[in-house]
């Protein structure tokens, strides 16, 4: 076993073509997973009709995927580091083509939600890999940055083209589809990585600390729970009040186990780096904010302004644009003015790009969204590649899959709350605002609970009441679905405005490179 598995940097030993082929099968796989965490977005509409969700099973179709993804990523990828990256990221592959194929089929909110946490397995097998890889076939400074532009890249411009694949899939095929094309891409690359895919691996590496990677899952599961269910169930409700402390208590439980074990997934010995602690929570937060963008603004362009999902997919491509330009670039131009500059400029055309979104009426215009898209997509393209390289920099070549996954855990953690928060505040927003607007219309109990539910079921109802009444609560609901989403993104304007400021003022501007 030891002839076939090779030991760190022995991927080096080909010819240099050979590393930018494996650079981009690595970016093909990495393209699948970022485009997955975002092409359910525009799908959420039609998946609600077709299913009967209601908002909070909207949310956790997405955080499941999330939620299941960061617990996993720092054990497999520590995993990786043991076995063989190429032989997990293998792995990892098929698990994610199989969880689509079951969440293509799946037939009810509770099944697709399951088999999002299967294809969470798999992306927090593969995701890791991608960065690990690379960081060790990729040796010299220079190619470093150059790949890890491109990686960062690709991983932006999945997030931004999902809407639009997702958009175009719908418009032929049912919902499923946006799954379902995960299948061939997984295989294509199961296949190439079978001659590309050099292996790699940390010979000293410690064992996997499975218990932390559940202590920590169950500590953000349970919290996310809390957040995402209070708007339905009540913040003094002991469903609510439980599972919250319960989470709290998880994960001061995860940080005292780190601390006790030789073999921690997260050795807190890296936080005290700031040039790692302040850009993995930059990364966790411009992650908040464009998941938690997207997750809100696919629903109003479909809802209340009216586009297909296609229509709604091809109107956010100015984030995609501006990600493809300006993120492969990103790190050369931190490394000439600055990192804390590149990057407390890219969280402030984010803050700046909520702060319009959060003047957004019902009776507004695409118009009105197109500056804050591209604003936003030039804000995560400044900030996603100089934060990753700031983390992977900083620390030991011996290191990498726990850096890689690191960071990857900061992102998905992010966004997970940014969909959890953000779509939160919408929904108490929105049942306080149809509360109050339909209290004394002598609406029966059941269909009023299925008005608050969700903008989607309200709809629904208006389609199937007469015209008048029907058209006077699609007002009422869009109105209040606005005014929800407003107030996330004032929420949203302040929190990213504060990281702005504390990149500014605790992130080293230059960092020694750690690579021994």
């Amino acid at each position: 076993m030891a002839s076939i598995l090779a030991t760190e940097g022995s991927a080096l030993r080909g010819p240099t073509h050979h590393r930018w082929a494996t650079l981009s099968v690595l970016c093909i796989t990495l393209l699948l997973i970022s485009l997955d965490n975002t092409v359910l977005n525009v799908a959420l509409p039609s998946i609600a009709n077709k299913l009967g969700a209601s908002a909070s099973e909207l949310q956790w179709m997405v955080d499941a995927y999330a939620v299941v993804f960061a617990g996993l990523l720092l054990s497999l990828g520590a995993l990786g580091d043991r076995l063989g990256r190429k032989w997990v990221f293998m792995a990892g592959l098929f698990v994610f083509g199989g969880g689509s194929m079951f969440a293509a089929w799946s037939g009810s909110p509770l099944v697709l939600t399951l088999s999002r946490a299967i294809m969470g397995v798999g992306a927090a097998a593969l995701m890791p890999c991608t960065l690990s890889i690379l960081t060790n076939v990729f040796t010299t400074e220079r190619d470093r940055v150059r790949a890890i532009g491109i990686w960062s890249g690709t991983m932006g411009i999945g997030v931004a083209l999902g809407p639009i694949l997702g958009g175009t899939l719908l418009a032929h095929f049912w919902w499923g589809s946006v799954f379902l094309i995960n299948v061939p891409i997984a295989l294509v690359g199961l296949i190439a990585s079978i001659w590309l895919v050099p292996n790699s691996k940390n010979p000293s590496s410690l064992r996997p600390d499975t218990v932390g990677s559940f202590v920590s899952m169950f500590g953000l599961g349970l919290l996310l729970w809390g957040i995402i269910e209070a708007p339905s169930r009540g913040w003094t409700s002991p469903l609510i009040i439980g599972p919250l402390i319960a989470g709290a208590v998880f994960l001061a439980a995860f940080v005292l186990w780190e601390r006790s074990i030789d073999h921690p997934m997260l050795p807190l010995r890296f936080f005290s780096n700031r040039r790692y602690s302040v850009a993995i929570g930059a990364l966790a937060l411009v992650l908040f904010s464009l998941i938690g963008m997207f997750f809100l603004m696919t629903q109003y362009l479909q809802f209340d302004l009216g586009y297909s999902p296609l229509e709604a997919g091809v109107r956010v491509a100015p984030v995609a644009l501006a990600l493809l330009v300006i993120a492969p670039f990103s790190v050369l131009v931190a490394r000439l003015i600055g990192t804390k500059y590149v990057v407390s400029t890219g969280l402030l055309l984010i803050a700046v790009s909520f702060g319009l979104l959060s003047r957004t009426t019902v009776t507004g215009t695409y118009r009105d969204c197109f500056v804050p898209f591209l604003l936003a997509g030039v804000g995560v393209a400044l900030a996603l590649a100089p934060c990753t390289e700031s983390v992977m920099g900083s620390l030991p070549k011996r290191h990498a899959g726990v850096g890689s996954a690191t960071n990857d855990a900061a992102m998905q953690v992010g966004g997970a709350l940014g969909v959890g928060v953000l779509g939160t505040v919408l929904n108490l927003r929105y049942q306080h605002v149809m509360t109050r607007a339909i209290a004394h219309a002598g609406i029966p109990t059941m269909i009023q609970r299925l008005i608050d539910s969700s903008l989607g079921a309200a709809l629904a109802v208006a389609q199937r009441a007469p015209k008048h009444q029907g058209d006077e609560l699609a007002r009422l609901a869009r109105r209040a679905f606005v005014s929800g989403m407003d107030e996330s993104m004032v929420i949203a304007t302040f929190v990213v405005c504060a990281a702005a400021v504390v990149v500014l003022v605790l992130l080293p501007n230059r960092g020694r490179e750690a690579r021994e």
